[in-house]
């Protein structure tokens, strides 16, 4: 019986590379084309089009593989798109993949100042964001670019998902997989599929800007991580296990590195 799986966040975070790995299993078909992302359950009106239109559109390639994949990381974001997605799909699978929310603010800042969206310095963004909201033209982009903190609170936006789908959803740490790329095949058993493919490269290439990013001085690391050290917490508990950032969070929070 043909499932579906959806990768939905959070940005920056390396989910085009994990979209790969998924593509890359036989047995799991990822949607096409994968850019534009499809997004279909932010949409009431696309989702509304139901479970044919959503395969004859975005799996036309499809033959027998066990698992039809979508990727759309601005899903984490919007609680409706759970719903959504649960009343078309059914049961689908769904997959979280975040890193240290520091690292994504800046590789977030980067993709951002490489897209000609934002023109200002790296370190004036951040310490504006920490003071609030950064406003931003919904006619140019269907979710803000300058959301560099926003995205990086995890556990606020996991909740709506987790009420949803339950043991159904599991939470991926990019720094985990850098450390480790046997994680891939703990992956794939957890889909349901064969363990025992390896794709031809099964190392992490982060999909990273290649903006030169400013080095951040300590009084603003401190504050980046006073920021995120309740919501980080947070996240450890509701996943069950530590952070692999938290060394180096620590270490700067006390105005030093790791």
């Amino acid at each position: 019986m043909t499932r579906h799986l959806l990768v939905i966040g959070a940005q920056r975070c390396g989910t085009t590379y994990l979209a790969t790995l998924l593509d890359a299993h036989p047995q799991i078909a990822m949607a096409r084309p994968a850019r534009p992302e499809p997004k279909v359950f932010l949409s009431g009106e696309l989702a509304a089009r139901g479970l044919d239109w959503d395969r004859t559109t975005y799996f036309a390639h499809a033959t027998d593989e066990r698992l039809l994949g979508e990727k759309s990381t601005s899903y984490l974001e919007h609680a409706e798109a759970a719903d959504r997605a649960a009343d078309v799909l059914g049961d689908p699978l769904v997959l979280v993949q975040l890193r240290d929310p520091v690292e994504r603010a800046m590789s977030h800042w980067a993709f951002s100042t490489d897209s000609g969206l934002e023109k200002r310095p790296l370190a004036d963004v951040l310490a504006a964001n920490l003071e609030g909201p950064l406003p931003w033209d919904p006619a140019l982009t269907s979710v803000s670019p300058f959301a560099y903190l926003e995205r990086g609170r995890y556990v606020d936006h996991l909740a709506p998902w987790l009420s949803r789908f339950g043991a159904d959803l599991t939470v991926l740490l990019l720094e985990e997989m850098v450390a480790d790329p046997g994680t891939v095949a703990g992956l794939y058993a957890r889909l349901g599929v064969d363990p025992a493919h390896r794709p031809a490269d099964a190392a992490v290439p982060v999909n990273e800007s290649r903006q030169p990013r400013p080095p951040l001085d300590a009084d603003l690391l401190r504050r980046l991580r006073d920021h995120f050290r309740a919501s980080d917490r947070a996240l450890a508990e509701l996943i069950g296990r530590p952070l692999p950032w938290a060394p180096r969070a620590a270490a700067e929070a006390q105005g030093g590195r790791a």
